[in-house]
């Protein structure tokens, strides 16, 4: 598995808990090592632009467009990496990868919601919509953590997997094929994240 290094982001804490689950993996900007990898998460924390930037200044738009959609790799998208996989953000300018069609919302700006701080930080349910192996051996208990200001509105309801309730329900997982993402942080989310990776590394695409 290989995490991709593009300089924005907590990659050393998705590997800690990686290895935790017995999960080769490795952080990596080299294309040949994307190329060749089993699965690839995009991780990072921050601002949309900024994430897409650091991505275009590294040449790993092309190489990671190629290796998702011609060598069929799966893809898990983790915070800012979910949210970099849509087509475009109201928090900046440039265009998102689009590898899921949606854009980004701040959160809080439902007016039928009660009103809520931003950013939204702490531990928080899902309400699952779907079926998906990776929510495989997770119990109605489950939660994540969270740390964000924005969140996805995806095109299609049926790419999302399930959703979370913050000033209003927002996608905590999405799945389109082979491209996942989730809004939380499974590095900070114990037991519960250790199973959804250990899901996404060995489920079936």
């Amino acid at each position: 598995m290989a995490i991709i290094d593009y300089g924005i982001g907590n990659v050393a804490s998705i590997a800690n808990m990686l290895q935790s689950a017995s999960i080769p993996a490795v952080v990596t900007a080299d294309p040949a090592v994307i190329a060749q990898a089993s699965r690839l998460i995009i991780a990072g924390i921050g601002a949309f632009d900024a994430g897409m930037e650091r991505l275009h200044d590294r040449g790993l738009v092309p190489i990671l467009t190629n290796a998702v959609f011609e060598k069929k790799i799966p893809v898990l998208g983790i915070c800012l990496g979910m949210q970099l996989l849509m087509q475009s953000s109201e928090e900046g300018d440039r265009e998102g990868l689009g590898w899921i069609a949606g854009r980004n919302v701040r959160i809080g700006k439902n007016p039928d919601a009660e009103p809520v701080k931003v950013p939204h930080m702490g531990w928080n349910v899902i309400k699952v919509r779907r079926d998906s192996r990776l929510l495989e051996g997770l119990s109605g208990d489950t939660r994540f953590y969270f740390a964000h200001s924005y969140s996805v509105a995806c095109d299609n309801p049926a790419d999302v997997v399930a959703d979370a309730a913050y000033g209003g329900s927002f996608p905590a997982i999405v799945s389109h094929e082979h491209v996942c993402g989730v809004q939380f942080h499974p590095e900070k989310s114990h037991r519960y994240g250790r199973q959804l990776l250990r899901n996404f590394a060995s489920m079936p695409f």
